[in-house]
């Protein structure tokens, strides 16, 4: 894809469901080639908020990666002016709207139809947002300045996605152009980083003689096909390299899950 994300199709795997009873059936059905073998799943814990803190430097948004808290919960906090412990899954499920909507450019129209609420309510919550992470309200800014000034976004790796479309007379793809100037740096930088990690993953596996291999990278996760004997070795080795292939301000966190199939991952 243009942000640099590998996209797959015969099949699509990239969007088999993950959320819907049907789709966790369909899950079901992917199993390793070999009997005695699990798959090991590696994933990548809201990358894309992490990049977000270290670029902008947002003091507020990196002490809550630097201390381990739940952004999604924390902002809930803030936009519904409530104790952390009080918020319920569902002003969670919003907070985590509005952090990502955000880093898209989704303006209140779109959140509100989102959320199923008031556009007013909507809007309420992105300047309760940047009220609380102004540092994320200027490199957003500095990012669309900088697009318009070069023609193009880079990722904390330096490749480059040319945005001609960010001076454009027409509005819809001067629009457009803002969100890729926004969201290349940013997830553009994730698709850099896992596959930065998918290499090293490769190379320690090969030094260490095991058999496990990579099957499939989907987004932010890593999907391995491994001997179950060395289900646990692998676990350890995947986490270190996925954690530690680039040093941001904060810090990158893995999850890792093993299992039969693809859904008990």
């Amino acid at each position: 894809a243009a942000t640099g994300r590998l996209s797959s199709e015969n099949p699509n795997l990239q969007n088999i469901p993950v959320k819907t009873p049907l789709g966790k059936r369909i899950r079901e059905a992917f199993r390793p080639e070999q009997a005695g073998w699990c798959f090991l799943s590696a994933d990548y814990s809201q990358i894309e908020l992490r990049l977000l803190a270290h670029f902008s430097q947002d003091p507020v948004l990196m002490g809550a990666f630097l201390r381990q808290e739940d952004v999604h919960r924390l902002t809930a906090s803030w936009i519904f002016e409530i104790p952390l412990e009080q918020v319920s899954q569902e002003q969670r499920r919003q907070a985590k709207a509005v952090n990502f909507g955000v880093i898209y450019g989704q303006q209140a129209f779109g959140l509100a139809k989102e959320l199923g609420i008031e556009q007013k309510k909507a809007a309420a919550f992105i300047e309760a947002y940047f009220a609380r992470y102004p540092k994320v309200r200027q490199y957003l800014e500095e990012s669309k300045e900088k697009a318009r000034k070069t023609g193009k976004a880079t990722t904390l790796l330096g490749r480059e996605r040319e945005i001609p479309e960010i001076l454009s007379k027409n509005p819809a793809l001067r629009q457009a152009a803002e969100r890729f100037a926004v969201n290349t740096p940013l997830q553009g930088t994730q698709a850099d980083l896992i596959k930065k990690a998918m290499l090293e993953v490769d190379f320690g596996m090969k030094q260490l003689g095991k058999r496990g291999f990579l099957v499939l990278q989907i987004h932010d996760e890593l999907l391995f096909e491994v001997p179950e004997e060395e289900a646990l070795e692998l676990s350890g080795l995947v986490k270190e390299k996925m954690e530690k292939t680039v040093q941001l301000l904060v810090p990158l966190q893995v999850d890792v899950h093993l299992g039969k199939n693809w859904k008990e991952c």
